[in-house]
């Protein structure tokens, strides 16, 4: 079927934005949604965009006459993650909050200030996203939303111009390989054009190692390994190499870079599901977006998220209650309608309207079937330990330094290894 024209997405400079839904009747409430003597407010607190529309939200108050929702939206998932931190297990948390998957490790530590996913819930999400948010002693903390696998999202204008394959289907088997594939595909866009290939090293280096299953510690002894590992600098060097002619040199979520999406200061983007609400949300007007099924060496998965429930809430059953229908299957494929969140659900991903999804934007693109597809080359799930969050954003400011001049790269290297080993 068609796709629903996705959700447009704003990510703006200030913390957050909120959207207050009204109070949908009387009557019910306590502690749970569906009974009690009185109203009950759930506050919901996410970042970016996880498909929860105004509308969406709305069905279920619909449903529930006694619960009115407060979405509360960061405007990034650090903004999200320092507030989490600073208060959980205090006061000030939402009674359901949304997590990154790469904030997993630390959030592990505090399982018990969690409200445990019912056990007859578990088995409705893939076996690696139950069993990242599950705690050495069996307790699930998280409600899997969704998860990233990753193709190449390209400007078929900009290909043309630069007389390389436009049809998706031609660039899939252009772009087929190893990551040299793609970079010597960037060479040539560059040579044709004297424009940036891709946006940013920071992006494509969180492609090229997500494919690394133990890239920064160990996940027998827990030691950082990241300096001493070969794969890291191997990637570090080869995207920065890359980095040097085919980059334009935008991180990610800055204005510049959102800017980038629609006037041309890129032609290529590595693109996970939630990705695609992120390019037309910022680039609406823009002819040319495409999707390819195809990702550099394999298959990719970047990010995807959970709804924790703080245990200390003061409406931790209706949070529960409400956290269960947020990740049940028909509303995985309802968020991923608004906003491209590909479902984690084990019964969602067989669903007929998301393999039949499409998406006019991006030229009548069938998402639902290639990020299927996607999803189902990824062959390595990466560990990601305590240490993992700190290692990753460190490495992503050393890239950063060296795309805007601050240092070269073995200067950048070092101080980012200097910065890793503070952390033993």
């Amino acid at each position: 079927m068609k796709n629903r024209a996705l959700r447009r997405v704003a990510l703006v400079a200030a913390v957050a934005s909120t959207s207050a839904l009204v109070l949908a009747g009387c009557s019910g409430g306590g502690g749970s949604a569906s009974g009690g003597d009185g109203p009950v407010t759930l506050t919901v607190a996410t970042f970016n965009d996880f498909g929860y529309t105004d509308a969406l939200l709305k069905e279920y108050m619909d449903a529930h006459p006694n619960v009115k929702i407060v979405h509360n939206k960061a405007a990034t998932s650090n903004d999200a993650r320092a507030n989490y931190f600073q208060k959980l297990g205090k006061t000030g948390l939402a009674d359901i909050e949304a997590i990154e998957v790469d904030w997993l490790p630390e959030v592990m530590e505090y399982a018990d200030l969690l409200a445990p996913v019912p056990d007859d819930l578990k088995s409705r999400w893939l076996d690696y996203k139950v069993k990242a948010a599950t705690s050495p002693d069996g307790k699930l903390i998280g409600y899997g939303t969704d998860i990233g696998p990753e193709g190449v999202c390209y400007r078929s204008d900009l290909f043309a111009a630069a007389g390389l394959p436009t049809d998706r289907e031609e660039v899939a088997k252009m772009l087929q390989g190893d990551w040299s594939t793609y970079f010597a595909a960037g060479d040539k866009y560059v040579a044709a054009t004297g424009k940036p290939f891709f946006d940013s090293a920071g992006g494509t280096y969180q492609g090229a190692i997500n494919q690394v299953e133990d890239a920064y510690e160990n996940p027998d002894t827990g030691e950082i390994i990241a300096t001493k590992n070969p794969e890291v600098k191997k990637i570090y060097d080869q995207v920065l190499k890359a980095s040097a002619t085919q980059s334009a040199h935008l991180g990610q979520w800055s204005d510049d870079w959102m800017a980038g999406l629609s006037n041309g200061a890129f032609a290529t983007m590595l693109c996970p599901g939630w990705m695609l609400g992120v390019i037309e949300g910022n680039a609406p007007q823009v002819k040319g977006w495409d999707i390819a099924n195809v990702f550099p060496g394999g298959g990719g998965n970047w990010g995807g998220s959970y709804l924790t429930v703080p245990s200390n809430g003061k409406n931790v059953a209706a949070a529960q209650e409400l956290a269960d229908w947020l990740t049940s299957p028909d509303t995985q494929i309802k968020a991923f309608e608004n906003a491209g969140t590909f479902p984690s659900q084990t019964d969602a991903l067989k669903n007929e309207t998301l393999l039949g999804n499409t998406n006019a934007y991006f030229d009548n693109a069938p998402v639902g079937q290639i990020l299927t597809d996607r999803a189902e080359a990824v062959k390595v799930s990466p560990y990601k330990g305590k240490s993992y969050f700190q290692i990753n954003d460190a490495m992503q400011k050393a890239l950063t330094r060296v795309e805007d001049g601050t240092q070269d790269a073995a200067t950048s290297w070092q101080q980012w290894a200097t910065e890793v080993d503070a952390l033993k």
